[in-house]
């Protein structure tokens, strides 16, 4: 164990001993994200930092948590390689660790799997002070109680992230996008069609009456899909794919509310009072819906429960911003808390206002 280690699980042990929260922070870049939470004390995870493990050949890496996301990408580009599930930065300051406790992935989640699914492994220190490993290091070698995946998402409720280790994936070897002029229904009735068919789609995006669709693989499986698949090509859609992972286009700027619901993708576009198409967009083939919105907070998560989805609030003042659970799975998440953090000490609130 490290000093560094050593001095961040005594802090969590003294928090423990006298009931004390703590706020974990490292880039900030995702701060507005869930709820506020108690502030607490700040537990800062910016020096912890730097790469663990990387062995190119067995396609894993292991990195501590305040490892700056872009950092890291750029070790994986020079290798020809990715994370594959092209997780949000949110801001040049955007970390490991804070991209796998908020859960986040990007265009590419629907096809590859989500960030969750990428993760081998990890050391966490609970909310007692205590360091502990979960899962392993390696693709064949995951050992012990693999709880690793519980704090993808977690918003560091359940545990301070000390390392992540994570599957990676080879760079594709071409790229292009086909647009379509289209409306929000024929977009998601496209979407779900062509994802039905062995097409290399790796994103599939609508807004303003156009949708986007990103195909990667080998050339001759790239050529093949645009003689089915039609539509006019996009060129050089580097930009295009960025503005939609980090919320650059104009579709996201603005003060309205916005929500991300998740929904089943081929749902059609939800009738919600007050929202118009040129106030939807979707995302990940269909399974994705942002809104932007003044419609009431109830009326939209009503509309998202109704089709077997939830709603989150991105931007706006609405509470509680995370969907609220049903009564057996709050539990659930009652009881991982008591078990990992029984003082409540990490994140108190952030998730939701009770955990």
């Amino acid at each position: 164990m490290s000093d560094h280690t050593e001095q961040l699980c005594a802090t969590v042990a003294a928090a423990y001993a006298d009931q004390r929260p703590l706020r974990i922070e490292a880039g900030n870049s995702k701060t507005f994200l869930g709820e506020a939470g108690d502030p607490g004390e700040v537990l800062d995870m910016t020096t912890h930092s730097g790469i663990v493990n990387y062995r190119p050949q067995e396609l894993t890496i292991t990195a501590r948590a305040g490892t700056p996301l872009a950092k890291l990408q750029s070790v994986l580009a020079e290798q020809g390689q990715m994370l594959a599930f092209e997780p949000p930065h949110y801001g040049a300051t955007a970390t490991l660790g804070g991209t796998i406790a908020a859960g986040l992935s990007g265009p590419a989640r629907p096809y590859v799997g989500a960030a969750r699914d990428f993760v081998l492994g990890c050391r966490i220190i609970n909310g007692r002070g205590q360091a502990l490993r979960f899962g392993g290091e390696v693709m064949k070698n995951v050992a012990g109680y693999d709880l690793s995946r519980l704090m993808a998402g977690a918003y560091g409720t359940l545990g301070v992230l000390l390392d992540v280790s994570l599957k990676v994936l080879p760079l594709p070897r071409a790229q292009v996008t086909l647009i379509h002029e289209t409306d929000a229904a024929t977009a998601i009735r496209q979407f779900n069609a062509w994802a039905g068919k062995p097409h290399p789609i790796s994103a599939a995006y609508w807004d303003n009456g156009r949708s986007y669709l990103r195909l990667s693989g080998a050339d001759a499986a790239i050529s093949s899909a645009r003689q089915t698949l039609g539509g006019e090509l996009l060129d050089n859609d580097t930009q295009l794919w960025r503005g939609i992972r980090e919320q650059e286009r104009d579709f996201f700027q603005g003060e309205l509310p916005l929500w991300r619901l998740s929904i089943a993708p081929a749902t059609p576009p939800l009738a919600i009072d007050g929202v118009s198409d040129d106030q939807c967009a979707i995302g990940w083939g269909g399974a994705q819906r942002w809104l932007v919105t003044t419609a009431d907070a109830e009326a939209v998560r009503r509309a998202a429960a109704n089709v077997g989805g939830h709603a989150q609030l991105y931007r706006g003042t609405a509470t509680p911003r995370m969907h609220p659970l049903p009564t057996p799975l709050m539990t659930l998440h009652r009881n991982l808390k008591l078990s990992l953090d029984p003082a409540g000490v990490l994140n108190r609130g952030r998730l939701y206002p009770d955990l």
